[in-house]
């Protein structure tokens, strides 16, 4: 399976945002991918106010990125917002094309480091895996890469590709932390892990402000030994990378975690 992970820098402007996508369905089309990961909050960026922002499944948004992956032949991941049924919103990854359409709700909120995503975005409760061309692909958001247990549970369910989408806070060792976790989550679960996040804002000399996590970059592909595949820098770019399904029966043979576990 070939893969584009698309880091870019949104803002919070729904319609601008849909022109990055292009883009990078565009630049993902053209080197063959079978799929186009986007980050966390492609739709807007965190840091504005989400509810009036946020749209259904079926609303203009969406249905954009729909005819974008349709065009293109080929399946986009992108992070967008939802309405909630309590008046907050949902933290939610679009996932169509190759036909496939369905959506992932982000079950960890950023509660953590001064930041509290739960006072406006509520969360979902179940994971979710599909088949892409064969592949089985599971899906998790950000702050849901500091929970092993959620990534187990998509290797229990199939998954051999698990796309880790991101809008990673910045501060001393959030860097560290972030390759770390996308490596430990691939020992986990002896799953290909696919983490694309926002590019840093100041890459393009857009100074962030207050808490919101709005990125730092350094999206990265590690193997399911745990090894750092493909990476990239802190600007906006694409990084297109291959992935072997078979390199996980080796790692599921040789690191059998998921079979020896006891708790």
């Amino acid at each position: 399976m070939r893969i584009a992970l698309c880091q870019i820098v949104t803002g919070p402007d729904p319609k601008a945002n849909l022109e990055l996508v292009a883009d990078g369905v565009r630049r993902a089309a053209e080197a063959g991918a079978d799929l186009a990961v986007f980050p966390e909050a492609t739709m807007a960026c965190f840091g504005v106010k989400l509810g009036p922002l946020a749209e259904p499944l079926d609303g203009p948004w969406a249905a954009e990125v729909r005819r974008l992956a349709d065009e293109a032949g080929i399946a986009v991941v992108a992070g967008m917002f939802t309405p909630a049924d309590d008046g907050r919103v949902t933290n939610t990854l679009l996932i169509t094309g190759r036909g496939v359409d369905t959506s992932y709700d982000k079950i960890h909120l950023f509660d953590a480091f001064g930041f509290a995503e739960s006072d406006t975005v509520a969360p979902g409760t179940s994971p979710v895996v599909v088949d892409l061309g064969g592949t089985k692909v599971g899906f998790t958001t950000c702050y849901d890469v500091r929970f092993p247990g959620l990534y187990a549970a998509l290797a229990d369910q199939g998954a051999s590709v698990i796309v880790t989408s991101a809008s990673w806070g910045s501060g001393e060792g959030k860097r560290e932390q972030w390759e770390l976790l996308v490596r430990a989550r691939a020992l986990d679960s002896t799953s290909w892990v696919v983490a694309c996040g926002q590019a840093d804002p100041r890459s393009i000399g857009r100074e962030p402000s207050g808490k919101a996590p709005t990125g730092i970059g350094h999206s990265l592909v590690a193997t399911p030994f745990g090894q750092v595949h493909a990476q990239l820098a802190d600007a906006p770019d694409v990084l297109v990378v291959d992935v072997d399904p078979a390199a996980v029966e080796q790692a599921r043979q040789a690191i059998p975690v998921l079979a020896n576990r006891r708790f």
